[in-house]
This record gives structure tokens, sequence and C-alpha cells, in this order.
């Protein structure tokens, strides 16, 4: 847990830049917005966001071993979002921000992608299980699902 600190104000930027490579990477090729994806969903406007959402900061904690790699933002109980840099995933910085998410911070439930089985499979991996709970993405045909973790 050396590498892994609470977010600071400076560190919005390079959250949302692993936030929206992740999103376009991992959504884009599902929901196909190219509106949503490359005009709305962009790093200067996520980190403007950010800006004005200090409970952003406060929820989030980052892995930083001199550079910021990947973040974990958890609310209460749920864990929010868990993000690691694309060209720097398998080297266990999700394994460690969820470990930290979950025994540090108290995460003990997410949604995810219906869809996004590699993260469903990653969160399994991890304890968590899938329940029947859904909801729908906006005005899409798309569905979180509720995990949680098992006791």
């Amino acid at each position: 847990m050396e590498h892994i600190r609470p977010a600071r104000v400076e560190d919005m930027n390079r959250i949302a830049e692993i936030e929206i490579f992740n999103y376009r990477l991992n959504f884009y090729p599902i929901f196909r917005s190219d509106q949503y994806f490359f005009s709305e969903k962009t790093v200067p406007k996520l980190t403007a966001f950010y800006a004005n959402e200090p409970g952003v900061v406060a929820h989030t904690v980052v892995w930083d071993d001199s550079v910021l790699k990947g973040f974990v933002r958890v609310n209460g109980e749920e864990i929010e979002k868990l993000f690691v840099e694309p060209i720097l995933q398998n080297q266990g910085i999700g394994d460690a921000l969820l470990r930290y998410a979950v025994d540090v911070l108290g995460g003990k439930r997410l949604l995810v992608l219906e869809k996004n089985l590699r993260a469903i499979r990653f969160y399994e991996r991890h304890g968590f299980h899938l329940t029947d709970q859904k909801r729908r993405v906006d005005d899409t045909n798309e569905f979180l699902i509720l995990m949680e973790l098992r006791e």
C-alpha cells in the first residue's frame, strides 16, 4: 500500500485523463456515441467538473509511484470508479487499489456495465458477485448491474 495516497486537487487533470482514456477504450465500442465520447467526455471538461465537486477529491485515492497510474473513488460503501492507465494495466495496480477500497475505505458494492465482461471477471476474482439488480444506462439498451462483496 506504499504507493497509495489520498488524491489532491492537483491530481484532478491526471485522474480525468485516466478516466477518459478508459471510457473511450472500454465503453465507446459498446455505446458508439462520437458526440458523447469525443465532444462531451473530454479531459478539460471532466477536470472542470471535478474542480466544482469537492467530494471527488475527498473520496478518491491514487496509485502514485512518482507517476499517477490509477485511482479508486469510494463513497460510503459504494466503489464509484476504479481505473488504471490502460497501458499500465495487469501490473497489480488495480488489485491493490481495489483491496485498499475494500479493506481501508469500506467499499462493498459497485455498478458494472453488463457488457464489460473483463471488469466483471476482475471483480469476481476479488470476491464480488453479480446480483439480479440492474438499471438502464440513460436512454440506451445497456444496463449496469450491481455487484456486491461476498461476506
